[in-house]
């Protein structure tokens, strides 16, 4: 399965294939322009091995490549990507293979046969990655890849189709939704309101809400921003109990 969503490089790939199908036999079974169509394909047929891009809009290629892990039988995941190695070690996924674009054929040739005599090599790693949340979380920013270490967020707040994850320095936007991240990061944030997660460890304590909005009774104070973040009544009790080292 080839997963790019650029329509040019699907194209490239699928030649490459077809020029490799007499040394190295192979079907083309899919092609998705997104991690979400890639799932959606990879449903109802059987894929030895997904060629994967990283940059690519609502679903990126590290989030789809955790998600294949979770199949009962995961492909094996070779990343094709213009972006340099430190992207994927950063991310700890022992894939197969990642090849840098323009794809030679030759490279493309010496990694799908490190997949032929292990085809199900990659279930262990990442199904041993899906165990944990990720270390980074990533944010496609004018042409490059960026890694926001999870450990330096402070909130997670959902605005329209976006996330935006707030540090200490400034924001980032995120192409994922609050709710996997609130699946995938339940230890370390809790949900203020229904748009919003909290690092657990950066509420200092708790204030009087001076809004008129009956729904939110109490702000949280955060360490090292000004910004007070409203809590919602329906969370308050379970935001309170989590925190119950501090007296609000």
């Amino acid at each position: 399965m080839i997963v790019d969503d650029e329509a040019p490089a699907r194209t490239r790939l699928r030649d490459l294939l077809a020029d490799l199908a007499p040394e190295l036999p192979n079907e083309l079974v899919a092609e998705a322009e997104n991690g979400f169509r890639a799932l959606a394909a990879i449903a109802s047929r059987r894929v030895d091995v997904a060629l994967i891009d990283i940059q690519m809009p609502r679903m990126d290629g590290i989030a789809l490549a955790c998600r294949l892990s979770e199949l009962a039988r995961p492909p094996a995941v070779i990343f094709v990507t213009a972006f340099e190695a430190y992207a994927v070690q950063a991310f700890e996924l022992n894939v197969v293979d990642y090849l840098l674009k323009p794809v030679r054929a030759k490279r493309l040739l010496t990694a799908l046969q490190k997949v032929r005599p292990h085809p199900m090599r990659m279930q262990v790693p990442l199904a041993s990655l899906q165990q944990t949340a990720r270390s980074h979380l990533s944010c496609h920013e004018r042409g490059r890849l960026l890694l926001i270490p999870v450990a330096e967020v402070i909130y997670l707040k959902a605005d329209l189709k976006y996330v935006t994850a707030r540090t200490r320095d400034r924001e980032y936007l995120l192409d994922e939704s609050l709710t996997h991240l609130e699946q995938e990061f339940g230890e370390q944030f809790i949900r203020l309101h229904r748009s919003v997660l909290v690092a657990r460890e950066t509420i200092i304590g708790f204030e009087k809400s001076s809004s008129d909005d009956a729904e939110t009774q109490w702000q949280a104070m955060l360490r090292d921003i000004p910004e007070r973040l409203p809590i919602s009544r329906r969370q308050w009790p379970l935001v309170k109990s989590c925190a119950h080292h501090l007296t609000p």
